[in-house]
């Protein structure tokens, strides 16, 4: 059996007594409507059914409410986060999204992906591929010339860009800060990749926060990671032979830090009391470790709600010729620390140690007791 055929303008204006384009101004919320003539036409829609064509409609307003995304790296938490706060919030606004995932994050052949979205008629762009070596140089030559407004995250802030960042220099001070003020004087750190604007803001916090509380810091004092928890694996060996007298450690993610804990675990090393560990990102997971780790957390989620509202903004703004909106700025998202068992100073970790100590003799008491009273049955 056919379907029903689908109504068009032109009956919902013949049963209504009036024209298409008055049809059409109702439909489109124009003022320029008597009351009463509005009221007809709405139930005379109503009745028949009339679905307005959606991509008419955004031919004719030269909107598509449709927003491009470039991502890359799903596979990984953060990006996730990220995205999933994006498609939340422009579901809120009603947009639409186009989809488009880089191979990887080094990757620079971008133009034509770039092109594919502004070919499918997006209003504006969320470049949400972070700034990795040289994957943001395209933007010199097509920045400039790009016909709808594009908003960046995690990247080093540029005149005439608009970026929506957590602020990483900021994490990194207050990561290291907190291990000061609890009195440990040799923080080493696990950065993550170095071609990652993330990473070197993150160890230049880390930096600073020591220059400034007096300590030197060389070469001796910090490893690179990949973001793994084996490369966290692997830096902490390094780090325990190339800076032994270390007292406590800054991690540039969560990952590398659960790397950290479990070599510590098989080398018989007590977290805080003889390496105070804190990590970066705030996973879920950071909660149920033991000790449960200190960590700098950052809304990703947040970070893709905010580039949505921003760059609706922006398509807003170009609308209306809002020159204020349209000025490029940077939004920057403040993370915030998390203490935790495994950062807290000896005087206290004496207690969360006694703690873990009490746990296990707890727990093998109770399978003694159940061992015995199977043996009696």
């Amino acid at each position: 059996m056919l379907g029903r055929r689908r109504v068009t303008i032109k009956q919902v204006a013949e049963q209504t007594g009036v024209s298409t384009q008055t049809v059409s101004r109702v439909i489109n919320g124009r003022p320029d409507v008597a009351a009463e003539t509005r009221q007809r036409v709405l139930k005379a829609i109503e009745q028949l059914g009339y679905q307005p064509n959606a991509l008419a409609r955004s031919l004719i307003r030269r909107r598509s409410h449709t927003l491009g995304v470039v991502t890359a790296g799903l596979t990984y938490i953060g990006p996730a986060y990220t995205l999933n706060g994006i498609t939340d919030q422009a579901e809120a606004m009603g947009y639409s999204l186009l989809l488009k995932v880089l191979p990887h994050f080094e990757a620079d052949e971008t133009m034509p992906i770039l092109d594919a979205l502004l070919a499918r008629q997006v209003d504006g762009v969320i470049w949400a591929v972070p700034e990795v070596g040289s994957n943001h140089a395209w933007m010199g030559e097509r920045l400039p010339v790009l016909p709808v407004p594009i908003i960046f995250l995690t990247m080093h802030p540029q005149p005439e860009v608009s970026v929506v960042a957590v602020d990483n220099y900021l994490g990194g001070r207050i990561a290291t800060e907190h291990l000061l003020q609890q009195g440990y004087r040799r923080i080493g750190h696990i950065a993550g990749p170095m071609a990652w604007w993330e990473s070197r803001q993150r160890m230049a916090g880390w930096r600073d926060a020591l220059a400034e509380a007096g300590i030197s810091v060389d070469d001796t004092q910090w490893v690179e990671g990949d973001w793994s928890p084996k490369s966290g694996e692997e830096a902490i060996l390094r780090l325990l032979e190339q800076y032994p007298n270390m007292e406590a450690l800054f991690v540039a993610n969560d990952q590398m830090a659960f790397g950290v804990l479990s070599v510590a675990c098989r080398k018989g090393l007590r977290i805080p009391r003889d390496l105070a560990v804190v990590g970066f990102d705030g996973v879920p997971e950071a909660a149920y470790l033991w000790p449960p780790l200190t960590t700098v957390h950052q809304d990703l989620y947040a970070l893709g709600r905010t580039a949505v509202q921003r760059v609706v903004a922006m398509i807003e703004a170009s609308q209306h010729l809002d020159e204020e909106m349209r000025t490029a700025d940077v939004i920057w998202l403040k993370p915030q620390l998390i203490v935790r068992e495994s950062s807290i100073a000896a005087d206290h970790a004496d207690y969360a140690v006694g703690q873990a100590d009490q746990f296990r003799s707890d727990v093998r008491h109770s399978h003694l007791s159940s061992s015995a009273a199977s043996e009696g049955r």
